[in-house]
């Protein structure tokens, strides 16, 4: 199956964690058989709390930096970095600067469990 989307025409969801959270869904499990496509943004000042997830996340920087917490690591996370985040390993960001920071979250289509842990 083919599908197109440009992403301005998504709607930005605000996330009930953490603090000017936000996501824009580019593709749902209904669309894609094997992996949800999702485009988080922080605003700056923002921050997505300490959590853990039942599934692995692979994710690209688009904008922005952030100090990203993956387990006993902290990286300071620009444009252009790439993460694998397993699962089970707690993960948070916290915005950097006076620029939202915006990812790409691909996760596979399987149910998932978030845990916040602080």
């Amino acid at each position: 199956m083919y599908l197109h989307k440009e992403i301005d025409s998504i709607e930005a969801v605000p996330q009930k964690a953490g603090k000017g959270v936000s996501m824009k869904m580019l593709l749902s499990p209904d669309e894609s058989p094997n992996f949800a496509m999702r485009n988080f943004i922080i605003e700056a000042g923002g921050h997505m709390p300490l959590h853990t997830n039942a599934i692995e996340h692979e994710q690209y920087v688009i904008s922005g930096r952030a100090l990203v917490q993956i387990g006993d690591k902290r990286v300071e996370a620009k444009a252009g970095d790439i993460f694998l985040i397993p699962s089970g390993v707690a993960h948070s960001y916290e915005t950097l600067g006076d620029e939202s920071y915006s990812f790409l979250c691909l996760v596979p289509n399987c149910k998932d469990c978030i845990t916040i842990i602080k």
